[in-house]
C-alpha cells in the first residue's frame, strides 16, 4: 500500500488508483502532521510513502530512520499528468527490494537501496 504525502497532486493518487494500487493520503489519517508521525505511520502500516518533500531524503539519509521506503517525486507543476504516468509505470514494471529511497522525474528514475 502506498501513503501519499499531503503535498502529492490528487490526479497523481488517482492516477494510481484507477491503475489498481492501494492509496492512503496523510489528509485521511492525519491531516496537519509533522515529518516523523508521517514516518511512523508508514513504518507501522508498512507503506511505501510518496512524497513531494525532500525533507524525507533528509530523514534518511542524514537522521538514519530506518526501514522506510520513499518515492519522492520531483517535478515541475505543467508535468502532473506526465509523473503521474511514470509512477504508475515504474510501479507496474519494477519490483522493490525494501528500504528504498526513489528519486523520479520525467526524465530519470534513481533507485537507491538502502
Amino acid at each position: 500500500m502506498i501513503l501519499a504525502d499531503e503535498n502529492v497532486h490528487g490526479f497523481i493518487i488517482k492516477t494510481l488508483k484507477e491503475a489498481g494500487f492501494e492509496v492512503i493520503t496523510v489528509k485521511e489519517l492525519a491531516i496537519g502532521c509533522k515529518d516523523q508521525i508521517v514516518i511512523q505511520l508508514a513504518l507501522q502500516y508498512n507503506y511505501i510513502l510518496l512524497t513531494e518533500d525532500k525533507d524525507f531524503g533528509e530523514w534518511i539519509f542524514a537522521h538514519h530512520a530506518k526501514g522506510l521506503s520513499v518515492l519522492f517525486l520531483r517535478y515541475s507543476f505543467h508535468e502532473f499528468s506526465e509523473i503521474a504516468h511514470t509512477l504508475t509505470h515504474l510501479l507496474k514494471s519494477q519490483t522493490f527490494e525494501r528500504p528504498f529511497f526513489t528519486t523520479i522525474t520525467t526524465k530519470k528514475i534513481r533507485i537507491r537501496k538502502l
